[in-house]
């Protein structure tokens, strides 16, 4: 005779088991559905722009696809309380750095990242040449903008970072040293930069921004507290003194010589010069077919005295620049035409001491310039 199958009893579960059971479906459920952007903190979260028209100073984060979108939001502004004072890491403010490029140097990168002022207070702000060079140095960039926005540690991100193209064509084949310098690219040379840095400032000068520190693609050596000292001094437009280094064959060793040439005081004969000119002609510092005999800061740098003393200018070049982010708005610019026989960066610093800001010069705060190659 069959035997007959008695009923099946089930064991009662642990209820520590099912929470553990629930919160890993929980957590697969999240990566599935979450949203794929940085890992913000919460801080970071509130100040996220939550629409691509939002102004440039927030980051923007994207929504989900297929999500309702906002309409652009209406923002109220008070550019009184936008401030700038000497201790801007303590007060909050929001510093645009601002680089034209054409080269990626890694070690560019690396020194930016090691910048102690607040990453979460810094918007980087790029432009590049529409060229194969400028292709090459867009690629790079972008690699280290997602290896450090994406996945690296919160304290290396960025506010926000926007990458810009050219739209106008280089004027000059090569961006090699020695043809980039030739007294007669010059002109056409620096007007394109002056295109560039005004087509930069103004996309990306954020109605929050306080400072705005202008930085070349080649300066791979800067103190970590570049921005704090140099806002600490408390003027409108400040320039520290820029060295190369080299290998300088006749010690057999590597060496270092001054590099910004347009950090100067200006001098009767620049001015007289400047008179006899033509109203296109421009006139231009560190050539011996024009000697201006200005006093250049570049050969004042002195180890022995102190590093924050100040000395006022009257022309200044863009390789370290820190400026207020009032002086901009108040229309000073980067002519890229001749004023007053100066263009792009001197002609930008005639333009603001004629708008009543006066630029200063650290000369005894030196910052590191890429290294030229060895021979």
């Amino acid at each position: 005779m069959a035997r007959s199958m008695g009923a099946v009893r089930l064991k009662k579960a642990n209820p520590s088991t099912l929470a553990i059971g629930t919160l890993i479906c929980v957590i697969i459920l999240w990566f599935l559905v979450g949203s794929s952007g940085p890992d913000f903190s919460a801080s970071r979260k509130a100040a996220a722009a939550s629409h691509p028209l939002s102004p440039p100073t927030f980051p923007f984060r994207k929504s989900r696809s297929g999500s309702f979108k906002k309409p652009p939001p209406i923002a109220h502004y008070n550019l009184n309380n936008v401030t700038t004072t000497p201790h801007p890491a303590e007060n909050r403010e929001n510093v645009l750095i601002l680089t034209p490029m054409t080269r990626f140097y890694q070690e560019y990168w690396d020194n930016l990242l090691r910048l102690s002022y607040p990453h979460e207070l810094i918007t980087l702000g790029f432009i590049l040449p529409k060229t194969k060079e400028g292709n090459q140095a867009t690629a790079a960039l972008q690699k280290q903008v997602t290896k450090t926005q994406k996945y690296g540690p919160e304290k290396d991100r960025f506010k926000s970072i926007i990458i810009l193209r050219q739209d106008f064509d280089p004027p000059l084949a090569s961006q090699a040293e020695a043809e980039r310098h030739k007294l007669e690219n010059q002109k056409i040379r620096r007007a394109a930069m002056a295109k560039a840095r005004n087509s930069l400032l103004f996309t990306t000068l954020g109605p929050l921004t306080s400072w705005v520190l202008w930085l070349d693609a080649d300066v791979i050596e800067t103190p970590p507290t570049l921005i704090q000292d140099l806002a600490r001094t408390n003027e409108s437009i400040i320039v520290p003194n820029c060295f190369q280094r080299f290998w300088n064959p006749e010690k057999n060793a590597m060496d270092e010589r001054p590099y910004d040439f347009n950090n100067w005081q200006d001098s009767d004969t620049a001015l007289e010069m400047a008179k006899k000119m033509g109203p296109d002609d421009i006139l231009l510092e560190g050539y011996k077919e024009l000697p201006t005999y200005r006093t250049l800061m570049a050969y004042l740098y002195d180890p022995a005295k102190y590093r924050f003393e100040t000395i006022p200018l009257d022309g200044v070049g863009g390789t370290t620049l820190l400026v207020k982010a009032a002086v901009h708005r108040d229309g000073a610019m980067f002519p890229a035409f001749p004023f007053y026989h100066l263009i792009e960066t001197e002609g930008f610093a005639k333009m603001a001491k004629r708008l009543g800001w006066q630029p200063v010069g650290m000369p005894h705060y030196k910052v590191g310039y890429a290294t030229v190659a060895r021979a």
